[in-house]
């Protein structure tokens, strides 16, 4: 079992977001969002399909709390809710899952999976 395969660190396209009426590619039809972890500066960022987000990676094993994350946000005026939704969603994560080859993260909230990203190449 490679244990370096599953890890957080780097960046991670969404590709799936429960909850909103609206399909995935309506809410973001331009960029979907990302996030990227540094986990050796413990920071978070990422594009939420409009601006860019910040703060501090506070995870726990499989815990991650994104709520006192401290998050900053640029401020560029958005159409449509895909960057509300993305935030409102992050806030309410308690936990993550990475499969065993490394390439799709889960963002859980109890049992439920909320938000599912792939691994990017960069």
């Amino acid at each position: 079992m490679k244990k370096n395969a599953a890890t957080l660190e780097g960046t991670w396209q969404l590709n799936y977001i429960s909850g909103p009426r609206i399909a995935f590619n309506g809410l973001y039809p331009d960029k979907k969002p990302t996030i990227s972890f540094d986990l050796k500066e413990n920071k978070v960022s990422g594009n939420n399909s409009c601006n860019q987000y910040f703060g501090t990676l506070k995870v726990d094993g499989n815990k991650i709390n994104f709520k006192d994350a401290k998050m900053g946000m640029t401020m560029m005026a958005c159409p449509g809710n895909g960057e509300q939704t993305y935030m409102k969603t992050l806030e309410q994560i308690d936990s993550y899952s990475i499969s065993d080859d490394g390439k799709t993260l889960n963002f859980i909230m109890g049992d439920i999976a909320l938000m599912r990203f792939e691994k990017t190449n960069n």
